[in-house]
């Protein structure tokens, strides 16, 4: 059984004024196209499908036509589940058409998928609560999944069925996934676990997420799992949420973070973006195989220490979507940016930055620094409001709206 794993597609996203949509239908006939190169027999999409709740119409066009693409007219199963970007609501709508083409929704964690059978031979044999058993076209063994789409602490003790500690929570989704692995997954069918949560191997420092990535990690937010809380019977973990490919862990199986397809912030500079492909036999060490993707613009971040080094290298690198910085004695004239700007079509951002400025610094106190994160800058400016920081309570309830955005 081949399984491909990919998520965060984020489409509609932008980079700046910049629209990414031509590039990610490049990528998105990449990855079909290594699907069919690699004989996929499933497709796991592990969340933040569009990178806002209510996503353009070119973002959704994009989205379904890849999708049918991908399924093969039902001769391939194709399951996706949403991440914090997405609208349950939104994933789940199309439900009934898509599963006659062997596409399968998770919007929820407590998401029931129901049963089906279509004439290609796939079938969902089994279903509950946050589970699927499928049987593929020409496979003999079943896939087991267990789903579990992007959810903050109300929706998954919604799912769990527990309205215990939010210290408890890890532990409580523990429990739900060995009960259903203990009921569903044993070593006669491929045993997978798809998740858009926060997952993370115990003791180890947490990795970071994209500059511009709505945090899941804080009130409000999913809390982290641990690598120890996925069942013993899971052979691979495919996790969305964080953009760089990483593997989380090799025990009890495979836990691994496809990423994002192509760079969605110039924290993911020179970043190479990959699919997972995994070959899986039931009861066996699955095979893992990494295959890069090609399209899409590269971001660069390049620093200049003058207008006309600047130039020749804007010159060397054409096809690229830019942060420049221009070291200086001054800010840059509006002419010297015309002609940055004239000399590559793909600069995103021209920073300034200016040798021996504590006397500007100093002169306008009231400046913002963008660079810093939400919670800085909201903490800053509610200083500069109020007189005074904002408590914890305040900055909770900040955290819980941010992830709610």
């Amino acid at each position: 059984m081949i399984i491909l794993h990919t998520s965060d597609w984020h489409l509609g996203k932008r980079l700046d004024e910049f629209s990414r949509i031509e590039e990610q239908n490049e990528v998105l006939q990449e990855i079909c196209d290594i699907a069919d190169n690699e004989k996929a027999n499933v497709i796991i999409i592990a969340g933040d499908l569009f990178d806002t709740f209510n996503p353009p119409t070119e973002a959704v066009e994009l989205f379904y036509k890849t999708l049918k693409k991908l399924s093969k007219n039902g001769n391939r199963a194709v399951i996706a589940i949403a991440g914090n970007h997405d609208s349950p609501e939104r994933i789940e709508a199309p439900d009934p058409l898509a599963r006659e083409c062997g596409i399968l929704f998770a919007g929820y964690p407590n998401s029931v998928i129901s049963t089906l059978e279509l004439e290609s031979g796939l079938k969902v044999t089994k279903s509950d609560t946050g589970f699927i058993e499928v049987q593929l076209p020409d496979i003999n063994e079943s896939l087991r999944i267990i789903l579990t789409p992007y959810a903050n602490e109300f929706r998954l003790k919604t799912y769990i069925g527990h309205e215990n500690s939010e210290a408890e929570l890890r532990v409580l989704v523990e429990q739900k996934w060995n009960e259903l692995a203990e009921k569903y997954c044993d070593e006669k069918g491929v045993n997978i676990l798809a998740t858009h949560l926060f997952v993370v191997k115990k003791g180890n420092l947490f990795p970071e997420e994209p500059d511009d990535e709505k945090p899941i990690l804080h009130v409000g937010g999913a809390q982290a799992i641990y690598s120890e809380n996925i069942p013993k019977q899971i052979q691979y973990v495919a996790l969305g949420h964080l953009h760089r490919k990483q593997t989380v862990d090799t025990v009890p199986c495979p836990i691994l973070y496809s990423g994002s397809p192509i760079s969605y912030s110039f924290a993911e500079a020179n970043q190479k973006k990959h699919v997972i492909v995994i070959n899986a036999n039931a009861g066996e060490n699955v095979g893992i195989k990494e295959v890069e993707l090609t399209k899409g613009k590269i971001l660069l971040r390049k620093k200049a220490d003058n207008i006309d080094d600047a130039l020749v290298w804007l010159n060397e690198n054409p096809n690229c979507l830019v942060e420049l910085t221009i070291v200086s004695d001054t800010f840059l004239t509006a002419k010297e940016r015309k002609l940055l700007n004239n000399a590559h079509h793909g600069i995103v951002t021209i920073i300034p930055e200016v040798k021996n400025s504590n006397e500007l610094i100093n002169s306008s106190k009231s400046s913002i620094d963008l660079s810093k994160n939400m919670e800085s800058l909201f903490t800053e400016y509610f200083t500069y409001k109020n007189g005074q920081a904002p408590n914890e309570r305040i900055l909770n309830l900040f955290n819980e709206v941010l992830s709610e955005e």
